[in-house]
């Protein structure tokens, strides 16, 4: 069974086919996926379509894009949800200086009440890091975050033996498949294997063969495949590894996963 560690199946890129792309990852042997938030009305929505889906968790948090939302109400509407028993994490949260050039300050702050608010649950982070890693790396460090995943991960490798020898997790997406994606190789090679995770961010970043299609959960397995082949290990050793890390982060299980049954029909997203 794979587990698919960051996606965003609440986008309105799968309102027209959710069921059908829920249908053929269950297919492709995903088991598990982990659905984030970017907003709060997005973690309203995430949270509804666990019920729907017994295969989804949820992770709820605000992005960085985001980042003005973030007052003392979103933290408690925030707490609110994260009691849901599907919700997983605290994510997708982070930093985003491509983006967001010109307001660091807010999200920074931001980020900071969000890891905070993790640290209270006793819940991992979702993170995002792009062209911010220094800042990512400390702000999770001086807030004492110790449950991390790095989505999506896009620093050098350097960064990456850092982060796993911390502990944090690192999910490698359809970017690692890409011709240019040298420094994500290495990575790919060299993480310890229980730090490592895999995951589409679908709707985005489909992996080669599928690149410039839309992503969806079923693909996890092109870019599992190009990851098992880079640490030269089989498919189902990887996934059983993936397995297991994911089951550590989040408490996901396959049992729980294709064993239970929605809890009534979820409000479209």
């Amino acid at each position: 069974m794979w587990i698919d560690a960051h996606l965003h199946l609440d986008a309105q890129e799968f309102v027209a086919d959710r069921d059908e792309v829920v249908a053929r990852a269950a297919a492709a042997g995903v088991g598990v996926m982990v659905s984030a938030a970017t907003s709060l009305r997005d973690a309203e929505r995430v949270v509804a379509l666990t019920r729907r889906y017994p295969a989804v968790r949820a992770a709820v948090g605000i992005h960085p894009e985001h980042a003005g939302e973030v007052d003392e109400a979103a933290i408690t509407a925030l707490e609110r949800l994260a009691g849901h028993p599907s919700v997983v994490a605290i994510g997708e949260i982070g930093l985003d200086y491509v983006r967001g050039v010109h307001n660091r300050v807010a999200q920074v702050d931001a980020f900071r009440a969000q890891v905070r608010l993790a640290r209270r649950l006793d819940l991992p982070v979702v993170v995002h890091d792009r062209e911010a890693h220094d800042d990512v790396e400390r702000i999770l460090q001086d807030e004492g975050a110790s449950r991390v995943m790095l989505h999506c991960f896009s620093g050098p490798a350097e960064m990456a033996a850092r982060c796993a020898a911390a502990g944090w997790m690192i999910s490698l997406a359809g970017p690692v498949t890409f011709r240019n994606a040298g420094a994500l190789r290495e990575t790919a090679r060299a993480l310890p294997e229980d730090r490592l995770l895999i995951e589409t961010d679908a709707p985005y970043l489909s992996p080669v063969p599928m690149r410039g299609r839309r992503c969806e959960p079923a693909f996890l397995a092109y870019t599992a495949r190009a990851v098992a082949a880079l640490r030269n290990v089989t498919p189902e050793s990887l996934a059983a590894a993936v397995a297991r890390n994911a089951r550590g982060l989040f408490g996901v299980s396959k049992e729980r996963a294709l064993g239970a049954s929605a809890e009534g029909t979820a409000e479209e997203p």
